[in-house]
C-alpha cells in the first residue's frame, strides 16, 4: 500500500490547505503563494484520501472527517503515485509518525 506525504500549510489569509507533497501539489501550493508567502505548518503520512482528511482534521481540531464517496475516500493511494512523490525525493522516511 502506497504511504503518500502531504503538507498543512497556512496561507497570508489565515486559511489552511492539505497538498501532497512534491510535484502533485505544485499547483496548490502556486495558487495558495498567489496573495502572500504561505507558511508550512507540517508534514504527515497517509495511505488514502479518508486516512489524510482524518489526520488533517484531528491535527486542526475539527471534528471527525465525513464523506459521501466512502468507496472512493478509502481506497489506497496508487503506488504510481509514490512514485512520483519518491523520484522528487519525497519520502515517508522523513516525516515523523503520527502520535
Amino acid at each position: 500500500m502506497a504511504k503518500l506525504v502531504h503538507e498543512i500549510w497556512l496561507t497570508s489569509d489565515g486559511l489552511h490547505g492539505c497538498v501532497l507533497a512534491g510535484p502533485m501539489g505544485d499547483g496548490a501550493r502556486k495558487v495558495m503563494a498567489e496573495e502572500g508567502t504561505p507558511r508550512l505548518l507540517r508534514r504527515f503520512v497517509a495511505e488514502s484520501h479518508f486516512e489524510a482528511m482524518t489526520i488533517y482534521n484531528r491535527i486542526l481540531g475539527h471534528g471527525p472527517y465525513e464523506s459521501d464517496f466512502l468507496v472512493l475516500d478509502t481506497a489506497p493511494y496508487p503506488d504510481a503515485w509514490r512514485d512520483t512523490q519518491e523520484s522528487a525525493g519525497v519520502v515517508p522516511d522523513d516525516v515523523a509518525p503520527e502520535r
